[in-house]
């Protein structure tokens, strides 16, 4: 017989041809023997959602939010009170926004007006403190038609009934005469979180643990300065601060946990002391006699009549003082270039 050609090959032996109608299902069939199962599917959905609500979780545990703290956040107007509502600037620093809250809690209260906070207060004092005073949000008190009340740095008769409904009180205020009449309300307020406590407590064991006699431990915003001029030959000063503006609340909760205070100038110092107790010394008259700081500032208002003030040496500001006039410049307070605290700390801690 002739040779077989591969004409004449069976066609089994070739791949079928598809036609167009029978392309889809082929696909389809080749596309389910490839694909995992339903089951298969459904059960790492279940995993990735059960993944996805744990780190969810877990961040916002970790990280806290702008209203971790306690505080009632009031965001519409329509919610405030109808009878007015007491509220202040937040300027400053640490030291003036605790004066600041402070007054207000207490003038507040004084008038029978409920009393809230800015939400920079909040932010401010809620990560140190246990703040109680409810947070007005900025989108609600940018819609209230607020009647601003100026204050001086010192408890005035006019202000046991200040007028209007929706009063904000404006200006540094941190008298302890606005408020030492609610003293243990406002050592309330101003009590340190757990965490920040511990923080303190173990620094302080940090230092009775290589000092028998009482130490001094020294804060300040000017560090450099302090171990240049502050004697510590003794073995009995510890320099500890961080001076840090930023974030003053480790500096501030090392000194509350101490004994006793030194200060020199500034809220910081004072509500330091103020909330430890203790003995206080302080610097006394540090304002040159014609000082303009003098129409603002009144060192009775500023210091507890308990507390012990020494004198500044004022000469070298004099000197400063008279240079300035010989020239016509406008005088400017004589005031310490660098804020300082210097804390004893004795064996049988305060608790």
């Amino acid at each position: 017989p002739p040779p077989r050609t591969m004409w004449m090959r069976p066609t089994c032996a070739c791949p079928p041809v598809l036609t167009g109608s029978s392309l889809l299902p082929a696909a389809i069939a080749r596309s389910w023997a490839t694909c995992p199962s339903f089951s298969t599917v459904y059960f790492l959905f279940i995993i990735f959602v059960a993944s996805t609500v744990f780190h969810c979780h877990w961040r916002l545990a970790v990280v806290p939010g702008p209203w971790a703290y306690s505080g009632r956040v009031v965001l519409l107007p329509r919610s405030l009170p109808r009878g007015g509502m007491f509220t202040i600037n937040a300027q400053g620093r640490l030291g003036n926004q605790m004066g600041e809250y402070a007054t207000l809690y207490a003038l507040a209260k004084m008038n029978g007006r409920p009393a809230f906070i800015p939400a920079e207060m909040h932010s401010t004092l809620a990560p140190i403190f246990r703040i109680s005073l409810p947070v007005l949000h900025h989108a609600a008190a940018g819609r209230i038609p607020w009647r601003n009340y100026p204050l001086n740095d010192w408890m005035e008769d006019r202000h046991r009934h200040i007028p209007g409904e929706y009063v904000r009180l404006t200006g540094y205020p941190c008298s302890w005469t606005f408020y030492h009449h609610v003293r243990d309300e406002i050592r309330r307020e101003f009590t340190l979180h757990d965490h920040v406590r511990e923080e303190a407590q173990r620094a302080l064991g940090w230092f009775r643990a290589r000092h028998r006699a009482p130490v001094f431990v020294v804060t300040s915003n000017g560090m450099a300065w302090c171990r240049e001029n502050i004697d510590a030959s003794r073995g009995d000063v510890v320099f500890a601060g961080n001076g840090l503006q930023g974030s003053p609340a480790k500096d501030f909760a090392l000194l509350t946990q101490c004994n006793h205070s030194v200060i020199t100038v500034g809220t910081f110092g004072i509500w330091a002391a103020y909330l430890a107790g203790g003995d206080t010394i302080y610097l006394a008259n540090f304002t040159l006699p014609h000082s303009p700081f003098r129409w603002i500032f009144k060192p009775q208002a500023a210091f507890l009549p308990e507390w012990m003030g020494i004198a500044a040496d004022l000469g070298q500001a004099r000197e400063n003082s008279s240079l300035h006039s010989s020239a016509n410049a406008p005088e400017i307070p004589s005031l310490m270039a660098h804020r300082l605290e210097i804390r004893p700390l004795s064996h049988r801690h305060r608790k």
